[in-house]
């Protein structure tokens, strides 16, 4: 069904519903809700620059990050707004969070904006005062973005919310992403190869990287970039942040009331939250363990295979027990209902 606006425009649902979600999360946080919107734009814009400028920045097109992270950026902030609807009665804590937030994403992209148009890369860059200037501002910043997540963390770690499994899918997504994020202090302690250099008196150029056992820049996946000759860190920090989404997504799934659904109890759908947060973790620190063995995520040796399969197992049979136990319950009830239908006949 379409709606007419006054200049005779047609308004179909999918835009009434996106209108609807976007002055809601106004309503939240303008300044958050502003830069999300901000960096969809800055997104389109930097792929553009990926096929209009062809210079290269370690391996890689030179706007190819500012545009990962301006996608990055869009939906971290869309996610965290939304989140900040579930703190109740702490107006100031909110805006805290969400402006302190929104200040320090703006001066990372700056940052990266910036370094891309000089055609250098903006990441463990010392080799002049002001690129190091630079590198150490979104050091701090992005420490202070951290720090939100993890208050907000806390503050809904004492919210009181009506659905327990919905709460702790907030709350472990907070958590985990921001475990996720802390993995990012490995990045910036210097290789051996760099720690060799400045003991030599060479002064520091590069300190820090992303790859471990072998140089940033080298062969990696597609897009991603993510190394396939060693080990790499930025797997685990993708996946620990996106549990951001994941686990709130399944918490939200998991109120659906269809199909097998409808069958869980609070219990049995809290207990499916926190096998699925649980192995999320097991999975970004297992991932973090092999990127610091130098080890590629496409070159699996046989501890990765055998934490990777211990893992899994772990989540099916946690899984499976729930679902066991619900189906008996139905039977047992099925049974209870019989046993009264034939008695009342």
């Amino acid at each position: 069904m379409k709606s007419f606006t006054g200049q005779g425009q047609v308004r179909t649902p999918q835009r009434r519903g996106l209108w609807r979600l976007l002055r809601s999360a106004f309503a939240v946080n303008p300044a958050l809700t502003i830069l999300a919107v901000t960096m969809l734009i800055t997104f389109v814009a930097t792929l553009l620059g990926i096929f209009v400028d062809h210079r290269v920045i370690t391996g890689a097109p030179a706007w190819l990050k500012p545009a990962k992270f301006a996608i990055s950026v869009s939906i971290y902030c869309f996610t965290f707004v939304w989140m900040l609807r579930f703190v109740e009665n702490r107006p100031r804590l909110i805006r805290l969070l969400a402006n302190v937030t929104t200040a320090s994403l703006i001066v990372e992209m700056v940052v990266i904006l910036t370094q891309a148009a000089r055609g250098t890369t903006s990441h463990f860059n010392q080799t002049t005062t002001l690129n190091t200037a630079l590198w150490f501002t979104m050091g701090v910043f992005i420490v202070l973005v951290w720090m939100m997540n993890l208050l907000l963390a806390i503050a809904l770690l004492l919210q009181r919310m009506p659905d327990r499994a919905v709460a702790w899918s907030l709350r472990l997504g907070l958590l985990i992403s921001a475990i996720g994020m802390a993995i990012a202090f490995f990045m910036i302690t210097p290789t051996p190869g760099q720690a060799a250099r400045i003991a030599g008196g060479y002064g520091p150029r590069i300190v820090g990287a992303h790859s471990v056992g072998v140089a940033d820049g080298g062969s990696g996946l597609p897009v991603l970039g993510w190394s396939t000759v060693g080990g790499d860190l930025r797997v685990a920090h993708f996946l620990g942040l996106h549990a951001l989404q994941v686990l709130p997504f399944l918490g939200w799934l998991l109120t659906r009331r269809k199909g097998l659904v409808a069958l869980l109890s609070t219990s049995d759908r809290l207990a499916l939250v926190w096998s699925a947060g649980v192995s999320y973790l097991g999975l970004v620190l297992m991932l973090t363990w092999q990127a610091l063995r130098g080890q590629s995520i496409v070159h699996l040796d046989t501890k990765t295979v055998a934490a990777a399969g211990s893992l899994a197992a772990g989540f099916v049979i946690s899984v499976l027990i729930t679902v066991l136990r619900v189906r008996n319950r139905n039977r047992r009830r099925q049974a209870f209902t019989l046993a009264l239908q034939i008695l009342s006949d």
